[in-house]
């Protein structure tokens, strides 16, 4: 089962540790302020989230090279990051493919707009009948989960998981034992999406999520203490895979081909 460690981001004035890959910094000597932060924070968190899922110290553990998505060492696991308004997410696990997205529970500008352009027909019409935009943002953070679980872009790629309703999911792959976990975590929407090694098609329970104290002002390594964490669950479905007329080759962590277009977040 995938584990999700959360934290909020460094102080702005925080220093460039010396613990970073240099391909990190390099890339956080370009960034500016909040991008700055927000990278420095996920890079700790994996740090940390990876310590706490191996049995590892901190300082010992490193994502590979690029875009972090498996650990260098301790090798084998799966990463995932996702950050918004002060918060960071990390998902770590054994799986075949891990995917996380969170947003602020009242973060939901001009939604059908979103709902209109990008989503499908059958997701307009539920969706636009409902009027609730908090089934928008479930909505919205289980195709941004996919996508990353996936190795997919946005772009051309948000109708691969659909959304019925009821929040039945439906994606395009063979493969079975397809998973996501919707989590209402100290005031944002968590939600994970993961696929198990066994390709088992019922979830065994809920991934562990759990919030860590801040990254302290140096950014050091020591071990993060475990904070009470505020959550409650939200929402856990399989994913089906499409009939096989509708699914494509895709296997998780492979990416794909993308339509040239720009998509608008909300």
């Amino acid at each position: 089962m995938p584990s999700i460690w959360l934290c909020h981001q460094v102080a702005e004035s925080a220093p460039t540790p010396g613990w970073l890959l240099p391909a990190e910094a390099e890339t956080v000597a370009r960034l500016g302020s909040p991008r700055r932060r927000e990278f420095l924070s996920s890079r700790w968190l994996i740090r940390q989230a990876l310590a706490l899922a191996s049995d590892e110290r901190p300082e010992a553990c490193a994502p590979v090279t690029g875009r972090p998505v498996q650990s260098a060492r301790p090798p084998g696991w799966r990463l995932s990051l996702s950050h918004s308004h002060g918060l960071c997410a990390c998902a770590v696990g054994d799986s075949d493919a891990l995917g996380i997205d969170l947003e602020p529970r009242g973060r939901h500008p001009q939604w059908q707009r979103v709902v209109r352009r990008w989503f499908s027909e059958a997701e307009q019409t539920w969706l636009l009948a409902r009027d609730n935009p908090e089934d928008f943002l479930v909505a919205w953070t289980l195709k941004e989960a996919w996508l990353k679980a996936t190795g997919r872009g946005i772009a051309g790629n948000l109708q691969t998981l659909e959304i019925g309703p009821g929040f039945i999911l439906t994606g395009d792959t063979a493969l079975a034992g397809w998973h996501a976990a919707c989590f209402d975590c100290e005031g944002y929407l968590v939600t994970l999406v993961y696929r198990r090694r066994d390709g088992t098609d019922h979830p065994s329970g809920w991934p562990p999520i759990q919030l860590l104290e801040p990254p302290p002002e140096d950014l050091a390594l020591s071990q993060a203490e475990r904070l009470p964490t505020l959550w409650e669950p939200f929402l856990q479905r399989s994913i089906t895979p499409r009939p096989a007329a509708w699914t494509s080759d895709v296997r998780p962590g492979q990416p794909v081909v993308c339509k040239s277009e720009t998509k608008e977040r909300p």
